[in-house]
């Protein structure tokens, strides 16, 4: 379920584990048997006597005053989430000087691909750490490390599969993500030096909740900024040193994954303390059962997948719409935003990450006043956060482009006029993530991966495919607040709708009318 998901993600970024929700579930072994349930339930008191799993009651969720509990979760989330943004944007920096404004385009092309792997990544880690997690709590070691066992391996398989396919068909996959024949020698350039090592970078994305789960978050922690850190070295070394060019980012940026990749692998091999990899069996039975495994792990993770998945075709159809448009310096100008844009995201997504375990443990302690003080008061921090981004980058517009594109560019001009019209939908965008999140935390998975949906994929199919017939360039840039903007409305009405069917609901009780 997404809402333990989500818990379980955050509670695996942090380094400390607080009253976690906890899944009852009724096996005999790996998975239940045929049908089965899982009971929502608040942490409880019985479980302290679990030998697998210790806890640490730091944080009182169902009585601590809200902005308190709020802000204590918050502040160490956005640091650590701005820190990764900090590199990312790093690394655009680095290739936009060292390369240029077409380099920058290029790895924009090739983009959904990482963002393919990282979904694949994420799915899996959530969706085998809630089952590994389950085990862990039952005393279940060995079949804990089983599961993470067998999520590694089956998604390992499945990159190195996508990987070998965009190798060999490199300038065909080069143009079906939208290249055009100027770009395609450096979209072809910087797959050639990259997609092989995907493989690492989803052992490093999946094996974070593994390590994180074993009770080793700093060394999960270090894995993460070793990675990013060896990223900028290299990409500053081999671009500006050893004049390597686009090549010499891309394959400073496999290395980076590499090491973080084989750090994790290490780990789980040599120094794991309670989650061990164990030897994948291939009879009829074992087969069954881990098709059976990790079909229960993708249901788990899907909202993750979705998630990824979606900002993927967000660059996919921006990519599209701007090489159709504006020609390769639109894309370049697009890859800025891009580049910039996860600092924005990180923020919006850690007030949602720290409002998620308040509001699923109240959610299930019965203390719905609560989930409505925290709903509240993250929304009203995201829509803060949502003005202020706004207006820096409006005012800072020309600073922002200058960072990465000097202004002899084509794409400087096109990236300084467009980025204000972006920035509208920050504001939408800032509720959006907490509304989804929200309807994570209280056990309105489909209803959280419609919104997910929705928002990228439909209305920005829209957005993109419409727009630019009524306002020209401008409505290109306008294509995602668009988006931002009807799923904005879309959750705005069915929130009120619940809480009319809630309120007459109510009065119906109260009147006898049931």
């Amino acid at each position: 379920m997404p809402s333990a998901t989500s818990v379980v993600k955050y509670h695996t970024e942090m380094n400390y584990i607080y009253h976690i929700l906890f899944f009852t579930i009724d096996s005999d072994y790996l998975l239940p048997n045929g049908n089965f349930s899982l009971h929502f339930l608040p942490y409880l008191r019985s479980m302290k006597k679990k030998e697998n799993i210790e806890m640490k009651d730091s944080i009182d969720f169902g009585s601590m005053d809200i902005s308190k509990l709020f802000r204590k979760l918050l502040i160490p989330t956005v640091l650590g989430m701005v820190f990764s943004a900090v590199f990312v944007i790093t690394d655009g920096i680095f290739v936009g000087k060292g390369v240029g404004s077409d380099a920058l385009a290029a790895v924009n092309i090739t983009a959904p691909l990482f963002m393919i792997t990282t979904g694949v990544g994420l799915m899996f880690g959530v969706g085998a750490s809630v089952v590994a997690s389950i085990h862990l709590s039952h005393g279940k070691r060995k079949v804990a490390g089983i599961n993470i066992t067998q999520a590694l391996v089956f998604s390992s398989l499945l990159i190195l599969i996508l990987s070998a396919l965009c190798c060999y068909f490199v300038e065909p996959v080069g143009r079906l993500l939208g290249s055009s024949e100027r770009l395609l020698p450096l979209v072809v350039e910087y797959m050639n030096w990259y997609v092989p090592f995907l493989t690492f970078y989803l052992l490093l994305n999946a094996g974070m909740f593994f390590v994180r789960l074993d009770g080793a978050p700093n060394y999960a922690m270090w894995c993460n900024a070793i990675a990013a850190i060896s990223n900028i070295v290299l990409d500053y070394v081999f671009i500006f040193v050893f004049g390597w060019g686009l090549m010499g980012a891309a394959f400073a940026t496999s290395l980076g994954t590499m090491i973080g990749g084989l750090m994790v692998l290490i780990y789980l091999l040599r120094f794991s303390r309670t989650l061990k990899l164990h030897p994948v069996k291939l009879s009829r039975k074992s087969r069954q059962l881990t098709f059976r495994n990790i079909g229960y792990m993708v249901k788990l993770g899907s909202s993750a997948f979705v998630s990824e998945a979606s900002i993927a075709c967000m660059m996919f159809l921006g990519n599209y719409v701007f090489i159709r448009h504006l020609g390769e310096d639109g894309v370049a100008a697009f890859s800025i935003v891009c580049y910039f844009f996860p600092i924005i995201f990180m923020v919006y997504n850690a007030i949602a990450q720290s409002a998620q375990p308040i509001i699923s443990y109240n959610f299930g302690a019965g203390s719905s006043k609560r989930v409505q003080q925290t709903f509240r008061l993250s929304i009203k921090t995201a829509l803060f956060c949502g003005i202020c981004f706004f207006i820096v980058t409006v005012l800072c517009n020309r600073n922002i482009v200058s960072l990465f594109i000097d202004r002899s560019y084509g794409a400087y001009d096109i990236a300084v006029a467009g980025i204000p019209y972006f920035a509208i939908g920050y504001l939408f965008f800032a509720f959006n993530i907490v509304g989804i999140g929200y309807y994570q935390s209280i056990e309105r998975a489909h209803r959280a991966t419609i919104i997910t949906l929705l928002r990228g994929v439909v209305f920005m199919l829209i957005g993109f495919l419409a727009l630019p017939h009524f306002f020209g360039v401008p409505g290109i840039w306008l294509a995602v607040p668009l988006a931002e903007l009807l799923t904005f409305l879309y959750i705005v009405a069915i929130y009120l709708k619940d809480r009319f069917l809630s309120h007459w609901g109510n009065v119906s009780l109260q009147h006898g009318n049931v």
